[in-house]
């Protein structure tokens, strides 16, 4: 099971988003269900889960609150140079080329894209290097947090079992705007998964938000108590099992049950852990349980 899975946050677009991605991923990638959450704040909001090349993500349809940026992306690892121009074509066409595909001095073949829902990609030969997970997440510290990369590993790091840096790579002197000595990239291991992280310096109008956040799956209530109290920093962000940490990174710490709970096809035991869910900051697995089973 992938403990850590990237939640997405769509307007109304999520199972339309989530279809166009298998489409273009192909390999090992399926939706793998659809539920409708009902009289939500958002009013109905669809949650879809999908695999893309073996790795899990989940959506949502809720409103038009928060936007993708390049904040966070997702890197894709290819195994030749062939295979990285196709992705580039269909994921760039109505969207946006933030780097061109072409050759930089870390591959001799990427490029970095919004698509057209917003959501950044980057795409990347990566030679002989062995690839044990195809599609990665990079967070990017920019604005007040540029410069807090490493802070982050450490602490990510710290929180999660299973966890490790594998390089950091520093800017040098002359790199300017970047500061001598932050993270130009990270590479790093939460329970077991690939992450990247960086700094930058560059005048970006963007920061990290909710429109992508990171849900952590917990067999018991004891684990979501423990990753609520090392995680959450921002008290008025706190609702519905939400977070955000001392950097601005949000994540969901949410009960492994739960799963089961929102794929059911009991509409009225679905209605049932929805109105549960929506009074609850930290979630409580126990009245959670009793809402799913009517008590």
């Amino acid at each position: 099971m992938q403990k850590i899975v990237p939640n997405l946050w769509y307007d109304k677009e999520a199972k339309e988003a989530a279809e166009f991605y298998v489409s273009v991923f192909g390999q090992d990638s399926k939706i793998t269900n659809v539920s409708t959450l009902h009289d939500t704040p958002s009013g109905d909001c669809d949650l879809v889960s999908f695999r893309l090349r073996g790795y899990e993500f989940m959506a949502i349809s809720a409103g038009p609150l928060f936007t993708f940026n390049p904040a966070v992306s997702f890197h894709v690892k290819c195994k030749t140079k062939d295979e990285v121009d196709p992705l580039f074509e269909r994921l760039s066409k109505d969207g946006k080329v933030l780097m061109p595909l072409d050759a930089y001095p870390f591959s001799e073949r990427f490029a970095w894209v919004q698509d057209r829902y917003g959501l950044s990609w980057q795409l990347i030969y990566v030679g002989d290097q062995p690839i044990r997970q195809a599609i990665m997440p990079a967070v990017m510290f920019v604005g007040d947090v540029c410069g807090k990369a490493e802070d982050a590993v450490k602490f990510w790091t710290s929180v999660f079992p299973q966890s490790k840096t594998n390089m950091m790579m520093r800017y040098p002197a002359g790199a300017k705007p970047d500061k001598e000595g932050t993270i130009q990239y990270a590479s790093f291991a939460l329970c077991g998964q690939e992450f990247g992280a960086m700094d930058s310096a560059h005048e970006h109008k963007f920061q990290f938000n909710e429109a992508i956040s990171f849900i952590v799956k917990c067999d018991d209530q004891a684990e979501i108590d423990r990753y609520w109290k090392a995680l959450s920093a921002v008290p008025e962000s706190e609702q519905c099992g939400w977070l955000k940490d001392r950097f601005g990174v949000s994540w969901q710490i949410v009960p492994t049950a739960m799963d089961e709970m929102l794929r059911t096809k009991d509409e009225k035991k679905l209605d049932r852990v929805t109105q549960a869910l929506l009074k609850m900051k930290k979630f409580d697995i126990a009245e959670l349980e009793k809402a799913a089973e009517g008590k």
